[in-house]
């Protein structure tokens, strides 16, 4: 935790599923990874997932991801090798972070292994302490950011939401004089350094 910001690689990420969480049964059905070093992306992922179960109606109201469209895609088992590549040792951003680690951890479990070991920051909580935004939900602070909202609730538009919201609040920890991932982490749960 006391790597300087600089030598950090961050790896946004967003998860679309199919339901709100998977203790009820919800897979995930679609992932995005930005990842980038000094502010340089040097890897991006994203793929639909054969959830291997069936997609209700509400949920694909929200997403719109349908059955038809995840048929033929990989399952998860088939992908994890690639999400575990981009995570391990690295820091892992998400947008309400608790739901999307939540899902992965499952899915994980899932196929007999643990989540990949990665510092965690969540946008979320960086938005409720200090950016007094009207409101916290990812495409609305992007849009009050003049940041592109199309494509919400598709898991790359909200990796790429969530990767200008990070450094959105990166630039402005930097400026209150934060160093390292520490710094960073401690942000996530005070206002000030």
């Amino acid at each position: 935790m006391n790597t300087l910001i600089e030598n950090a690689t961050f790896v946004c990420l967003d998860t679309e599923t199919t339901g709100l969480t998977p203790d009820t049964g919800g897979k995930i059905c679609e992932v995005a990874l930005l990842a980038s070093r000094a502010q340089k992306r040097i890897a991006s992922y994203g793929t639909l997932i054969n959830p291997q179960v069936f997609i209700m109606p509400d949920v694909i109201a929200i997403h719109g991801i349908t059955n038809e469209m995840v048929q033929d895609k990989p399952v998860f088992k088939d992908i994890a090798p690639k999400i575990r590549e981009l995570l391990e040792g690295n820091v892992l951003i998400c947008h309400n972070a608790d739901f999307d680690t939540k899902f992965l951890r499952h899915e994980f479990e899932q196929i007999g292994q643990s989540m990949p070991n990665c510092t965690i920051l969540d946008t979320l909580k960086y938005a409720r302490l200090h950016g007094h935004f009207k409101r916290n939900r990812l495409g609305l602070i992007a849009q009050e950011l003049g940041v592109s909202s199309q494509g919400w609730h598709r898991a790359m538009a909200d990796t790429i939401m969530t990767e200008k919201i990070f450094y959105y609040f990166l630039f402005k920890f930097k400026d209150m004089g934060a160093r390292t991932l520490q710094d960073l982490f401690n942000l996530q749960n005070r206002r000030c350094l």
